[in-house]
């Protein structure tokens, strides 16, 4: 009972809003959820914008998913306590905090950009010279390029994607096989095995294929860091109905306890000495922008107690008009520069970069 009241008394202290919930009643709000006109006594199941059947399944480990409240979409992450949940709710703050990330970014990509056309053609010409130690210097720092290019992406995107998502009729089962081809090839080198399991049928539907693309690099990225070498990473694509999951499963250590409640908004953390690991926090951003965009959640947990899942979903839904849309318009965000070589750069030996 004391665990009870020390988690109903931990909301009152909250400055984010937040409220739990047991058997689908809400059962307490602290003062921030109040204002946005949430009451004790009401069915949370009629709030839920994204991830219905996610939360209903709903078990353990912390669930991220989209709310309609005061009729305006909010992210709201789950974590279950004591057979309760507890809710957290987005604030306008957080927005203003990823807009600033995007500002910075901006003022950093242009610099990064002429640098990194320079050193695009000072590398043909050191790779010339039958040095190794100097190959391997080059190496070095081609890789850090890509790793600044990766975080000035994720600055800048992180608040772009949360606003639009470009989105046309795709064939996903064959999006995720070619993603996870690709990087099968890419994490061979980490001394990791990945696997993956698809479907054997195709399945259309609207997606923005980039965005997702960078959720699953995202999340396999997280997953190499967290798992030493000969470890294994395993996913598999599934259908249910109108939804698709994706799980992708580590063999790794897994996200410490003191974590895991935070872990979908680590980027609103006071800068600290701890584990260089979990960086900043912009990739989950990504992932869990990805998923609302496509009507899914993120679910992750650590299924018995080893390892890390992090489950994926999104609604499979067809378009009621034909749009005709030009590549034209489409700008890649990495200067046509390899993508799994941006995404997974803080994972990858140098020598890939040569």
């Amino acid at each position: 009972m004391e665990e009870k009241i020390d988690c109903l008394g931990m909301l009152d202290l909250m400055v984010q809003p937040g409220f739990c919930v047991r058997n689908n009643e809400i059962i307490k709000v602290n003062q921030a959820a109040e204002r946005l006109f949430l009451t004790p006594g009401g069915d949370v199941r009629p709030l839920l914008l994204t991830g219905a059947e996610e939360y209903a399944a709903f078990t353990e480990g912390c669930l991220y998913l989209s709310l309609n409240i005061s009729s305006r979409s909010c992210g709201a992450s789950v974590t279950r306590v004591d057979g309760m949940d507890v809710f957290l709710l987005e604030q306008d703050s957080d927005v203003r905090e990823l807009r600033s990330m995007a500002l910075a970014a901006r003022e950093l990509r242009e610099p990064l950009t002429n640098v990194m056309i320079t050193a695009d053609r000072l590398f043909p010409l050191s790779a010339q010279e039958d040095d190794p130690q100097l190959k391997k210097q080059v190496a070095r720092l081609n890789r850090g390029l890509y790793q600044m290019l990766r975080i000035i992406g994720n600055m800048s995107d992180a608040e772009r994607c949360a606003a639009v998502s470009r989105q046309e009729t795709l064939e996903l089962a064959g999006l995720f096989a070619e993603v996870f081809e690709k990087a099968e090839t890419l994490i061979a080198h980490t001394g990791l095995t990945l696997t993956y399991k698809g479907l054997s049928q195709p399945v259309y539907g609207l997606a923005d294929g980039e965005q997702l693309e960078r959720a699953v690099l995202n999340i396999l990225s997280n997953a190499i860091k967290f798992t030493p070498s000969g470890g294994t990473i395993t996913a598999e694509l599934t259908r249910k109905g109108q939804m698709l999951c994706l799980s992708v499963r580590d063999s790794g250590s897994g996200i410490a306890e003191n974590v895991r409640s935070s872990v979908f908004s680590r980027y609103l953390r006071q800068p600290a000495l701890e584990d260089s690991r979990y960086g900043i926090g912009l990739g989950m951003v990504l992932i869990r922008t990805a998923a609302a965009n496509h009507g899914g959640a993120v679910l992750i947990d650590q299924p018995e107690g080893t390892g890390t899942r992090i489950t994926m979903t999104l609604s499979i839904r067809q378009s009621k008009e034909t749009v005709l849309r030009s590549n034209i318009l489409r700008v890649d965000y990495a200067g046509e520069r390899d993508h799994g070589l941006i995404e997974l750069s803080d994972c990858l030996p140098a020598e890939l970069y040569e």
